[in-house]
C-alpha cells in the first residue's frame, strides 16, 4: 500500500467512529514507512484528508509513540500553524503523550529524541492554545502538557498558574475541574 491509496481510504472511509480510526491506525502501524507522509498531510491545510489523517495519527501514536521520534523537528515546527479544531485536538493529545512519556520512569528512549528545542516549541504552542479560543479537550491536554514540561522550566508553572487563576471562573465545568486540579498542583511550587 502506498500513501496515496491509504490517504484515499482514510479520506473516504474514516468517520469520527472509533472503530474506523482504529482500523486505519492499524494499517499505518503495519506500514510505518507511510507515517512521515501522513504526518505531512495532517499539516497540509489544502488537503481534504488532513482532518481524518490527524485522527488516525493520534490513534497510531497512542499505540506506538516512537514512530514520531525521527519526525519531531517537523512536528514541532508545524504544530503552531494548525488552526482547524478537529486537527488541534489530536495534535494537543500527541503533545500530552510526548510529555507523559518524557516524564515516565522509562523515558530513556524519548530523551534521546525529544530535545530542549522541541519542548520549547510545544510549550509555546501550548500557551497559544491555552489562551486562544480552543475547545475544552485541547485546553485540558495542554494544561497537563505544560504542567509536565514545566517541571524542568519553572517559569512555565508560574505562567500556567496565572492563566488558570485568571480564566478558571469563565471556563466550562470540564475546564474548571482540570484547571482546579492543576492549580492545586501548581500552588505549592508558585508559592516557593
Amino acid at each position: 500500500m502506498n500513501v496515496q491509496e491509504l490517504t484515499e481510504l482514510i479520506n473516504t472511509k474514516v468517520t469520527s467512529y472509533r472503530e474506523y480510526r482504529l482500523r486505519y491506525a492499524q494499517l499505518v502501524l503495519e506500514n510505518p514507512h507511510l507515517f512521515r507522509q501522513l504526518l505531512e498531510i495532517a499539516f497540509d491545510k489544502s488537503n481534504t484528508a488532513c482532518v481524518r489523517i490527524s485522527w488516525v495519527l493520534d490513534f497510531v501514536l497512542r499505540k506506538k509513540l516512537e514512530l514520531i521520534y525521527p519526525h519531531l523537528d517537523y512536528f514541532t515546527e508545524n504544530i503552531g500553524s494548525v488552526s482547524h479544531d478537529s486537527i488541534v485536538r489530536p495534535m494537543s493529545k500527541i503533545c500530552e503523550l510526548l510529555a507523559i512519556t518524557y516524564n515516565s520512569k522509562n523515558s530513556v528512549e524519548i530523551k534521546k529524541h525529544l530535545k530542549k528545542t522541541h519542548i520549547e516549541k510545544v510549550i509555546t504552542t501550548g500557551f497559544d492554545w491555552l489562551i486562544s479560543d480552543q475547545k475544552v479537550a485541547v485546553k485540558a491536554y495542554t494544561m497537563d502538557t505544560l504542567y509536565i514540561f514545566g517541571k524542568e522550566n519553572p517559569w512555565v508553572h508560574k505562567e500556567l498558574y496565572l492563566i488558570l487563576e485568571q480564566e478558571i471562573s469563565n471556563g466550562s465545568p470540564a475546564y474548571k475541574a482540570r484547571g482546579k486540579k492543576n492549580l492545586k498542583r501548581l500552588k505549592k511550587e508558585v508559592d516557593n
